[in-house]
């Protein structure tokens, strides 16, 4: 996946970029990706500034334009070219700024916005600076981010842990030692860093009410960095939205013109893994017409079958985890009264498993990266395999991630937000299977053929009972049913 995929940048996107550690190199490479036609990119990325740009950074754009006014703009956008153009104020006439160009004002920001709107072009914008080092803390002043952003991606690079915090490592250091209680000269460790990026002084500051929150943790160029940032995503979850690891270089254009400063051996940008909220939903509303009786409540080793499920999803670290139910709701709602899961009535579950899909998905209290579908009629589901398909999805950020047992697809199957709209037009009792031909599934090999068992019958229930770890293939020569992929 490349960086703009990763961040899930549209042309729809208003982006603000802030933090260190790599910040322009994303904001450019982002704009870069946003242009591959084979992504259905657009055909010019509006890139600027509210803060100072050095100069030699300029030249990872295609076109760049000086404006010092409205009148200047209007010009512009008469004949603006395609590509990657990048829109700054004049250069920097202070002293302490040499070789920097200026930030756009409000007025302008604002009709570069409109011209974004109108012709829908991606705008993206660099809103505070950092000298280039792998950490900071932001000023009062910072970020200068405009209200109308969407999105914001606060970059921080890890080469900057286990170094001494001073002003060779930390921009504002001082700023940076208030936010973490460290001293001057200790070392950053990475509960230092999580603090800062947590904090509403820190990176969360300014951020517009409404604007997706990212984390980029950049940098992460050894497995020991990599280790640590996946750590802190678990944590950074908490105040965003996304957390994406990486090792983003410089433009490969400029790799030639960089190689004394760099050194040799630069590598191709990695995105090595994006960490979302993925939800759990199961789907405890069917009227078991075939079992004769609510199975949802049957016991299961000790609990009811949806407690079972239920627990299962949140084992495995499922945020949220939804519940829904049919005409079994109160029986289930008692059953679940301790448990942080969500319990939501479908009281269309006549029509079909997916209107039950439907009804979790409109219950999510908040945005998600993806959500896994459970039956409640599946018992044998590991935490285990619920972990894998999440992983899997992390690294790939795949349409469909679903397991296969000897070459048989199985449940649960994990699907990604982009697939979220599509859930509004399928009917019946098929469930997200009818994605399956819409959209490319990434399989995960899965060993455990027991997690294909399902119960359809009281026959089925109590072989189950009676096996307790009953293998696939003892299991499916007398039931034939419980080999079928059914709806998810």
């Amino acid at each position: 996946m490349n960086l703009a995929q990763a961040l899930r940048v549209t042309p729809q996107t208003r982006l603000g970029m802030v933090g260190a550690g790599g910040k322009t190199s994303a904001l450019f490479q982002t704009a870069r990706a946003l242009l591959q036609p084979d992504l259905e990119g657009s055909s010019t990325v509006l890139v600027s500034v509210t803060t100072h740009l050095a100069y030699d950074q300029i030249k990872q754009a295609d076109r760049h334009f000086f404006v010092r006014s409205l009148e200047d703009l209007r010009k512009l956008e008469k004949n603006l070219p395609a590509g990657l153009v990048l829109i700054t104020g004049p250069r920097s006439p202070l002293k302490d700024h040499p070789n920097r160009v200026t930030g756009l004002g409000t007025d302008i920001i604002a009709r570069l916005l409109a011209i974004a709107n109108e012709r829908r072009f991606p705008l993206l914008i660099e809103a505070d600076g950092s000298k280039r080092l792998p950490l900071k803390a932001p000023a009062e002043y910072e970020p200068a981010l405009p209200d109308f952003v969407n999105q914001v991606v606060v970059v921080a690079g890890l080469s900057g842990l286990g170094k001494p915090l001073n002003s060779q490592w930390v921009h504002r250091p001082e700023r940076f030692a208030a936010l973490t209680g460290l001293s001057p000269e200790a070392l950053v460790s990475d509960q230092a860093l999580l603090k800062v990026l947590l904090h509403p002084e820190g990176g969360l500051r300014n951020i517009p009410i409404g604007a997706r929150r990212v984390a980029l943790l950049n940098q992460a160029d050894t497995p020991r960095l990599r280790s640590i940032a996946h750590q802190m995503a678990t944590q950074l979850l908490i105040a965003y939205d996304s957390v994406a690891i990486a090792s983003l270089n410089l433009n490969p254009s400029l790799k030639g013109e960089i190689s004394n400063q760099a050194g040799p051996g630069i590598q191709q940008s990695r995105i090595y893994a994006v960490h979302e909220p993925v939800a759990g939903i199961v789907l405890a509303a069917g009227g078991s017409s075939r079992f004769g009786q609510t199975k949802q409540l049957l016991p299961w080793q000790g609990q009811p079958l949806v407690r079972h499920v239920t627990q299962l999803a949140l084992q495995a670290g499922l945020s949220p985890v939804i519940v829904v139910a049919g005409q079994a709701l109160e029986q289930i709602r008692e059953i679940l009264k301790d448990l942080p899961a969500i319990v939501v009535h479908n009281p269309g579950w006549e029509a079909g498993q997916s209107t039950s899909v439907r009804a979790g998905l409109n219950t999510l209290p908040r945005p998600v990266g993806a959500a896994i579908f459970l039956l409640s009629d599946q018992p044998r589901v590991t935490p285990d395999l619920l972990q894998k398909l999440v992983e899997t999805h992390a690294h790939s950020l795949a349409t469909i991630v679903a397991p296969q047992v000897d070459g048989r697809p199985a449940n649960p199957v994990l699907f990604d937000q982009m697939t979220f709209p599509d859930f509004a037009n399928i009917r019946g009792d098929l469930g997200g299977r009818q994605l399956f031909s819409k959209y490319p599934i990434c399989w995960v090999p899965w060993h455990d053929g027991t997690i294909l068992l399902d119960i359809d019958t009281p026959e089925d229930y109590q072989r189950l009972l009676e096996t307790g770890y009953t293998t696939y293939a003892n299991t499916s020569q007398s039931n034939p049913q419980n080999r079928s992929h059914r709806g998810r």
